[in-house]
């Protein structure tokens, strides 16, 4: 893409524009080899406007040098100038660093969206542990000792590894010498992922590695509350106990020896959020994972934000897994809590839609949150969508129904044609339904699936 184009388009996550050279460009510059990498323009207004620059014979290497004896570690950016319209622009181009973060007169900044961001410490610590393949938790724990691991626990987890199949263990390697082996542990001292998962002691040696579970009638009256502690196993168990007790399950006959459970949420769902709370969660923050239970909705709230190199709207599309915490991700997957790094957040979103429940909701709130929300035709969450009444009863109708037709809804809302046909838009636009058949007569809406939702045959 040329300058004009990228002119038109403004600044971005990767595009900056700046009328002359002077420390904000060096601060753009050191943003975006902390981030995606980017160009600065030099000779560009914030309005888009070309203004020109004069450039000398060694103006060129002087900013070049500039940027490069300015930042730790340096950048070596690549300059080179542009004509537009008769006047002079440079192109400023800088590769994302792979040993990060970068600084500029000791401050470290990222870029987010146009604009240039501070980083703070903690920040600052995460980026450095993923630009050199490192992780917090496989660092010696502080004051722990090897009699401060549980071998009982350590044997658990090798004969699950075992069995699972994705652990490689001899039936003669001893169980603390396969953590040693694991980086579990180091320089003859257990790490943070070891007391994590195998300590009896877990609390005495981080406080916060707790999970607060409480049940809430309206907003703020608590009528139960548990602070639940252990390793990262029982914390999981405990918490999804504290969960079947506070919220409601239906029996339903279906002709079976069994009875069908149905829950108010799927316990396979909230289950896999639990496992990414524990797992992914930033520990070097003085606060607990929460699970907040309430009469329209479930909240499952892990300290810190997104782990470093994803972003929320990244998370809804496709992605690898980017670790936080990789000793205990490693021991979760061997034991089969994690079934394929990166496939959590689709596994949480087809469970909700095979329950015909609404798509839980990721947001970055008091630290990183899921939201499950009661059933699609639960009227207080239809209500919140800002759904007109027509549109709100014609949802009902779909959940009852199965689907709606444009002219079955003109019947039951008793209106014409073309509102029905903007309602229905509307309703396909917010995704909430989605259109099937061809169109006009053969056309019909049924609620929203999930993009890869298959039918009864698609396989595990």
């Amino acid at each position: 893409m040329n300058l004009p184009d990228l002119i038109k388009i403004g600044e971005s996550d990767t595009v900056e524009f700046k009328e002359k050279f002077d420390e904000r460009t060096i601060e753009s510059a050191v943003a975006f080899a902390n981030t995606k990498g980017g160009i600065i323009f030099l000779g560009v207004s914030d309005k888009n406007k070309i203004m020109g620059i004069t450039i000398g014979k060694e103006t060129l290497n002087k900013w070049t040098n500039q940027i490069s004896q300015t930042t730790d570690p340096r950048i070596i950016p690549e300059l080179e100038k542009v004509e537009v319209d008769g006047k002079n622009v440079v192109a400023v181009k800088i590769k994302e660093n792979p040993i990060k973060p970068i600084s500029t007169k000791g401050k470290c900044l990222k870029r987010v969206n146009n604009s240039n961001r501070a980083m703070n410490a903690q920040e600052i610590a995460q980026m450095h542990l993923h630009s050199t393949g490192m992780s917090w938790d496989k660092y010696p724990a502080k004051d722990a000792k090897l009699l401060d691991i549980d071998i009982e626990n350590v044997k658990r987890y090798v004969k699950k590894a075992k069995e699972t199949g994705r652990k490689r263990i001899g039936d003669d390697e001893e169980p603390m010498k396969v953590l040693e082996k694991m980086s579990l542990i180091t320089q003859g001292q257990p790490t943070w992922a070891a007391i994590l998962l195998f300590s009896n002691e877990t609390n005495r040696f981080i406080s916060q590695a707790a999970i607060h579970c409480g049940r809430f009638k309206e907003k703020n009256i608590v009528i139960d509350d548990r602070m639940i502690v252990g390793t990262v196993f029982e914390q999981i168990d405990e918490a999804m106990d504290f969960i079947r007790k506070n919220i409601n399950v239906e029996f339903v006959m279906t002709g079976k020896p069994e009875r069908d459970q149905i829950w108010d949420y799927p316990l396979e769902a909230l289950r896999e959020a639990l496992i990414n709370a524990v797992c992914h969660r930033d520990y070097t923050i003085f606060s607990n994972i929460e699970v907040r239970i309430y009469d329209d909705k479930l909240i499952i709230r892990s300290p810190g934000f997104l782990p470093y190199g994803i972003t929320l709207e990244e998370l809804y599309k496709p992605h690898s897994s980017t670790l936080r915490n990789k000793g205990l991700a490693e021991v979760l997957y061997d034991t089969e809590l994690i079934e394929r790094w990166g496939s959590g957040i689709e596994k949480i979103q087809q469970h909700c839609l095979d329950a015909d429940l609404p798509e839980p909701t990721f947001e970055e709130y008091q630290g990183f949150q899921v939201v499950f929300r009661k059933s699609v035709d639960y009227e207080e969450y239809l209500r919140s969508l800002n759904l007109n009444e027509r549109q709100l009863k014609a949802v009902i109708y779909v959940k009852e129904k199965g689907q709606v037709t444009n002219k079955e809804y003109q019947e039951i809302c008793n209106t014409s044609n073309r509102t029905a046909s903007r309602d229905l838009a509307d309703l396909v636009s917010s995704g909430l339904l989605e259109q099937i058949g061809i169109t006009g007569k053969g056309t019909a809406y049924i609620l929203r699936r999930h993009k890869d939702a298959k039918d009864d045959t698609k396989t595990p």
